[in-house]
């Protein structure tokens, strides 16, 4: 299986990456071919609302920035990961950017499952990104595979990192 890891954590070494880095080395145990974008580190801008991608773009967004390399990513992954810190309740501005500009596309062409991961330094900050990302796969038609959360007490521990590391194996 594809599998997609859209990155949204600003921070190189961070909490996210950790969890990110556990849940690849889980999946590539069982055969999978994981690519992580960090997407934080990217030129990518915010949906403009302008329906050319409705209209004459026949699907294709008007704005020629780092998104037109990630789109064929998006497109030919089996599965797509979002992977968040948590700031201020929701996923971070960098991920809330490349999730708008899945309007121009409106759903993957062949992904069928999903998973989040989240970390904060807070504990019951999640609310707002997960219930977000369920809306958000419901519509495209994406079955979860798990959602996993981390706060400054179990950020980067080991049972945290086997968490994510036994989701990428259940794949």
């Amino acid at each position: 299986m594809k599998i997609l890891v859209l990155n949204g954590s600003p921070t190189p070494n961070g909490n996210t990456v950790a969890l990110v880095n556990a849940f690849k080395d889980g999946a590539e145990s069982k055969g999978h071919e994981v690519n992580v974008v960090n997407v934080a580190h990217k030129n990518i801008r915010g949906c403009m609302a302008c329906n050319y991608c409705k209209n004459a773009g026949n699907g294709h967004c008007v704005q020629q920035d780092d998104m037109q390399e990630i789109y064929p990513q998006i497109q030919d992954a089996d599965m797509i990961v979002f992977a968040s810190p948590i700031y201020y309740f929701i996923m971070s501005a960098q991920l809330e950017s490349v999730i708008h500009r899945f309007y121009a596309i409106n759903a993957p062409a062949k992904a069928k499952y999903s998973a989040l991961l989240l970390s904060s330094y807070s504990p019951n900050v999640y609310t707002g990104a997960t219930s977000q990302y369920k809306d958000m796969i419901a519509y495209m038609g994406l079955t979860d595979k798990g959602i996993i959360t981390a706060d400054n007490s179990t950020n980067k521990t080991p049972s945290k990192l086997a968490e994510a590391r036994a989701l990428g194996e259940s794949l």
